[in-house]
């Protein structure tokens, strides 16, 4: 059963600025709600009992949020607000399960998960990317579901259309079921010419223990950093089982500021 879930929050969030001047983009509400917690509530759905926090020492707002007790207390013995009460509960709940790790340096995902390897206790771990949203349907769960049966890593794919595959990690495939498929290939940001399919990687992963190895041989690819993608890429190759879920919720870019916009919108329709 998969129990732990890591969730890399050290970026910097440069393309939500100005809001992110002051506030980390995992703690921004959408709907009332920050979109960290809509992360954790997913997770928490699925039966995940731990989470792994990648910060940074310019994104301990994290942290303080969840460890703001001075503040909660005196709120709610001056206010007497039950709403305030049952967040505060929510938060101290949250945290009990919550760990954090640092990457002080941005050296990309892969870096942030080689960062955790000592705190993962099971042979599999999920990996979520707080910049994707997916509402509706719990993917998680579904994930889970396909992991128990397929017995092997698992990546969230939805189509997307074929002129925009330049902008996502793209994922060749074979034996297409209904929900799912066999993962034969990741190629990050292809020419759409070069593209073998228009599934996209979308920001939920069931890796297993063994891409700690793995992301310790490779040397830093474009932009410097160390990505995932190029170690999911070589384990692939070494014949380990990969499988895309074709999840059936609803995806939301958070990671933009009209993303976020949208984002709230489609949130509060529900």
């Amino acid at each position: 059963m998969i129990k732990q879930a890591i969730i890399p929050l050290a970026g910097l969030g440069t393309r939500m600025l100005p809001l992110t001047s002051v506030i980390p983009k995992e703690l921004l509400p959408i709907n009332g709600k920050p979109n960290l917690e809509y992360i954790l509530d997913e997770c928490l759905e699925a039966g995940i009992k731990q989470f792994i926090f990648i910060i940074s020492n310019k994104k301990k707002n994290i942290k303080k949020y969840f460890y703001n007790d001075k503040f909660y207390l005196k709120a709610i013995k001056k206010l007497k607000d039950k709403r305030l009460e049952n967040e505060f509960r929510k938060i101290k709940k949250y945290r009990k399960m919550i760990k954090f790790v640092f990457q002080n340096k941005p050296k990309g995902t892969g870096d942030a998960v080689l960062k955790c390897k000592n705190l993962i206790k099971g042979n599999f771990f999920l990996m979520l990317l707080p910049d994707d949203l997916i509402i509706k349907k719990n993917c998680t769960k579904e994930m889970v579901k396909l992991y128990k049966k397929t017995k092997g890593s698992i990546i969230a794919t939805k189509k997307v259309p074929k002129k925009t595959v330049s902008r996502w990690g793209i994922l060749s495939l074979k034996n297409k079921k209904k929900n799912y498929f066999k993962i034969t290939d990741v190629v990050e940001k292809p020419k759409i010419k070069d593209a073998n399919s228009n599934y996209a990687i979308i920001g939920r992963y069931i890796l297993s223990k063994k891409i700690m190895k793995e992301i310790k041989l490779l040397k830093p690819g474009q932009g410097k950093e160390i990505h995932i993608t190029d170690a999911i890429k070589n384990l692939i190759y070494k014949n380990e089982k990969f499988y895309g879920n074709i999840f059936k919720g609803k995806y939301l870019d958070c990671g933009t500021l009209n993303g976020y916009i949208n984002s709230s919108i489609e949130i509060s329709k529900d």
